[in-house]
């Protein structure tokens, strides 16, 4: 009677090997992820230059630091802004410089503000530097630097700053408000600029 095959020790080359576990078959050691290459700085110069913007601010590099840190450009042009121009670069809010008197000397502090019926409104506490503005003249100035172009453009408003007494008001104002107070906390005091003068100035390449 012919003897069975000697089994032969299964030496796990060819098609993969299996091995056997306490919950059944094991596959074999996964392959190592391939790593993707990082971008180069050609690629990286490309990709900002379509966002327009700068290879720093792009690698996140210019979080801490002011705007405006590059060069100058050889031959910039310098316009004076119409005050309809003024006016649509001021928008409806965002975040502005409002220069106010105190015992101290001229101090220039960041407000929320929003433009309604054409003033500047803001929302502060009593008692905080930009609450100081009531009952002056002040200045509010908003600008934006784009550093990738070297472009740029300010705007600044002139008027007297008077304290919103009005409860309707102060309301219409608290409803119609596109965002809070940054700072947050209990900033119950409305203060309204009325523009006297509205100038502007851009640069551009």
């Amino acid at each position: 009677m012919p003897k069975p095959d000697k089994a032969v020790p299964h030496t796990g080359q060819g098609r993969a090997a299996h091995r056997t576990g306490p919950f059944g078959p094991r596959q074999g050691p996964a392959a190592p992820a391939r790593r993707r290459a990082a971008p180069n700085r050609s690629a990286l110069l490309r990709l900002a230059a379509v966002l327009e913007t700068t290879l720093s601010h792009l690698a996140g590099g210019a979080d801490q630091l002011p705007p405006g840190p590059e060069q100058a450009a050889p031959s910039p042009e310098f316009t004076e802004l119409s005050a309809g121009q003024c006016r649509s670069l001021l928008g409806t809010h965002g975040v502005g410089r409002i220069a106010v008197s105190t015992a101290s000397g001229p101090l220039v502090v960041p407000v929320n503000y929003s433009v309604v019926d054409g003033a500047i409104v803001f929302r502060t506490a009593a008692g905080s530097t930009p609450s100081l503005a009531v009952d002056h003249a002040v200045a509010f100035e908003v600008d934006r630097i784009d550093d990738a172009f070297n472009r740029g453009w300010s705007v600044l408003v002139r008027g007297r700053a008077r304290r919103v007494t009005d409860a309707d008001e102060a309301c219409r104002l608290a409803a119609g408000a596109h965002s809070g107070p940054w700072p947050g906390g209990g900033r119950e005091l409305w203060v309204r600029v009325e523009p006297e003068t509205v100038t502007g100035r851009r640069i551009t390449l």
